[in-house]
């Protein structure tokens, strides 16, 4: 059986709670726990770092990737079990997206609304058919959410667009939705 693969898009910033931060670090662990290798943007600062660092003291695989001009700012992890630097932020979305089987979204700022608003889009026109997960920590996703009921709402999408998001708001109602996905 291949090793099932989770892609996590999250902030480069710890953010002004302790609680994500804490949520990163316990996916980190889940993931490994189950098996799963974490796909990821190869920083080793704030949720992204809390996020890989777990996973590999937990024992798991990781794969980072990451472009050449936030090598510096983003801290590059260089001792991940695979770590690849691409040449612009494009690439690194889509090869993120290519070596994953499901999308974890933690709290973050417009670098992961666009990695989430960019899965999203192609699953709402078919592109591929991987769960969307939004970890939910401390109600940091409700406004978004709220969005894109609005979207619906206003005519700009049909309600399968909400359909193609969960939204959960622990790990360990993650764990089991992503195991039942995976499987």
């Amino acid at each position: 059986m291949t090793m099932r693969s989770v892609c996590v898009f999250c902030g480069s910033r710890d953010g002004n709670r302790p609680t994500y931060r804490a949520a990163a670090t316990e996916l980190g662990r889940m993931l490994a726990d189950q098996g799963w290798r974490l796909v990821y943007g190869a920083g080793d600062v704030g949720l992204m770092g809390a996020t890989a660092r777990a996973a590999q003291e937990a024992g798991g695989d990781t794969f980072g990737v990451i472009p050449v001009h936030l090598m510096q700012r983003e801290v590059g992890k260089r001792d991940l079990s695979r770590f690849v630097v691409t040449e612009n932020m494009h690439e690194r979305k889509k090869v993120m997206f290519m070596n994953s089987d499901a999308i974890v979204v933690l709290p973050g700022g417009a670098g992961s609304l666009d990695e989430f608003f960019e899965v999203l889009t192609w699953r709402q026109l078919g592109l591929h058919r991987k769960p969307i997960f939004l970890l939910n920590t401390d109600d940091y996703w409700t406004p978004l959410t709220g969005l894109i009921d609005h979207v619906i709402a206003e005519g700009f999408a049909d309600d399968s667009l909400r359909d193609f998001i969960r939204t959960v708001s622990g790990i360990q109602e993650l764990s089991k939705a992503l195991r039942a996905a995976l499987s």
